[in-house]
């Protein structure tokens, strides 16, 4: 990959994802690069259906078509990132299939906006994020026999983080691309209506469908944080990073009493920079991925879940 090509892609994850990109910087050269590539086709590619006020469907549809073409190496590439990723494509050997399920999972955006069940979400976050995490641990150039160990758990990091971001947004979601990424039935389940949700009103059941989202993306921290193990050493503290940094939103979201309607919670520079420097002095003194996500994130242990009294137990405000 060409020096400029990696500095273009690193300069579109430094604006669209500030805080992977935070965790990107403690990666090893040899995997911040492609990573930098990676981000800025993902990036790229989501910007065509999330950026697309007033183009019609077909045409978001044909530009992905397009895009699907150039990063599988079947048309030239007409921008510097997606020469780059064709480069990274071969020589990484990323499978073709993950890219088909990624641009499959775009080409849903543009005419889903709804999930009636937590399954149907689950098979877009497989095409998605979870397709993010499989390429991200070809990129890292496991052994053999330690990548079919950790693609499994790299699949439930890459659902966290999707979920996580979805729990965050919330209210920008709504209002700019009217989609909603939390299940229908977990929405009927505590008697809300989308008209309520569409129209920002936020009640004791909402935070009890949020505390039930929130329980379940934090199972998948777990399942994921505990494939770190397999990756390679030099890279078991970035995605470390990653992880708490993203959990970390759970803490703002708790803390606001569940309210992501008035507001999207955002992490500050500061708190970023603590949840840094915390893991990073538990992981000098306990190389073990688990326990220091367990000593340092927002993700409660499961004992503690279990004896926490959540929203849903509150009486319901008229």
């Amino acid at each position: 990959m060409q020096r400029e090509h990696v500095d273009a892609s690193k300069a579109i994850q430094k604006r669209t994802g500030k805080t992977f990109y935070l965790a990107t910087r403690f990666l090893p050269q040899r995997v911040r690069h492609a990573t930098h590539v990676l981000y800025a086709f993902f990036r790229i590619a989501d910007e065509i259906v999330d950026d697309a006020e007033g183009v019609p469907p077909a045409r978001q549809r044909a530009e992905l078509e397009a895009l699907r073409a150039r990063a599988l190496g079947d048309a030239e590439p007409d921008d510097p990132v997606l020469e780059a990723f064709q480069d990274l494509r071969v020589r990484y050997d990323i499978d073709d299939g993950e890219i088909d399920r990624f641009v499959d999972a775009m080409e849903t955006d543009i005419t889903t906006s709804r999930y009636e069940t937590y399954d149907d979400l689950e098979s877009y976050m497989r095409g998605s994020a979870a397709a993010v995490g499989v390429m991200m641990t070809a990129i890292m150039e496991l052994e053999p026999e330690l990548e079919s160990a950790a693609i499994p758990h790299a699949i439930k990091l890459g659902e966290a983080f999707q979920l996580t971001n979805f729990l965050r947004d919330v209210r920008e979601d709504l209002l700019e691309r009217d989609r909603i990424y939390l299940p229908q039935e977990t929405l009927r389940k505590h008697g809300i209506s989308n008209a309520q949700l569409e129209a920002l009103e936020y009640s004791d059941s909402f935070a009890a469908a949020m505390a039930d989202e929130l329980q379940r993306t934090e199972s998948l921290y777990r399942e994921g944080v505990a494939g770190i193990r397999y990756l390679p050493a030099d890279c078991q503290l970035p995605v470390l990073l990653a992880a708490v940094l993203y959990a970390e939103h759970h803490a703002l979201i708790r803390a606001r009493d569940y309210d992501v309607l008035t507001q999207e919670p955002s992490l500050s520079t500061t708190r970023k920079l603590w949840c840094l420097a915390k893991t990073r002095w538990h992981w000098h003194w306990n190389r073990d991925p688990e326990a220091v996500f367990r000593r340092v994130s927002a993700v409660p242990t499961l004992e503690r879940e279990q004896h926490e009294p959540g929203p849903g137990s509150r009486v319901p405000t008229q």
